[in-house]
């Protein structure tokens, strides 16, 4: 497995904050937007490195932040360990059963990102009222059908 451990302060402005990458991730993973799993005080969780604006860093969601016990700040030992696991969101059955029946649905879900799929999953699974949440599979649907074709 390949790993790479190092020192760093959590950079926290507003509600947005990241964990820098001081290195070149290409040289150490063999690719630039190089899928790792993150290690921040002994919390771990899965994200990909990237590059914007000139600066190369890791998203650090305020429920991966708060589940590591951070507020942003902090100075702590980083473990980054290549994420060659497959990346696979389980929707909820209500959505996957909307998506089913409102064609190409399915089929557009099955095209978008890890990313995309955990944030459509995580948004409908966090609703707490039953109207939210059928609000949110409504939303989730319409979205996704609406997308072009991905061309392979």
């Amino acid at each position: 497995m390949v790993t790479k451990a190092y020192k760093t302060t959590i950079v926290r402005d507003g509600s947005m904050s990241y964990i820098p990458v001081p290195f070149d991730p290409r040289a150490v993973f063999g690719k630039a937007r190089a899928p790792v799993k993150v290690t921040l005080n002994g919390y771990t969780y899965r994200s990909t490195i990237a590059t914007m604006c000139g600066l190369t860093g890791i998203p650090l969601r305020r429920s991966n932040r708060e589940a590591a016990g951070l507020e942003g700040g902090e100075t702590l030992q980083v473990r980054l360990d290549l994420d060659t696991d497959v990346r696979r969101v389980t929707p909820p059955a209500d959505l996957a059963k909307a998506l089913k029946a409102a064609p190409p649905g399915w089929d557009r879900w099955r095209e978008l990102s890890y990313s995309h799929q955990r944030e459509y999953a995580e948004a409908i699974e966090g609703a707490r009222k039953p109207e939210t949440r059928g609000r949110r599979i409504a939303a989730a649907v319409r979205a996704i059908r609406a997308r072009p074709e991905r061309k392979r």
